[in-house]
């Protein structure tokens, strides 16, 4: 699988899994991307930090409940 296919997939679901997340570093690290790749990233990048695309890993960190408060 491609980057830009994890990508799109995780655009559709609006969630991107851990798997697909160390899916996509191991294409990162295999230099097996091109252009289309890195722009296709960059665009969940943006969709994540929008709100539009959660991340499993994000939401399994547990804070403390003082801090899910404010």
């Amino acid at each position: 699988m491609v980057v830009r296919e994890v990508v799109k997939q995780a655009l559709a679901a609006g969630y991107l899994s851990l798997e697909a997340e160390n899916e996509m570093q191991q294409i990162f690290s295999s230099a097996k991307c091109d252009l289309e790749d890195l722009n296709a990233f960059m665009t969940l990048q943006l969709a994540a930090m929008a709100g539009r695309v959660r991340q499993e890993s994000l939401e399994s960190i547990n804070l403390p409940k003082k801090y899910e408060e404010n």
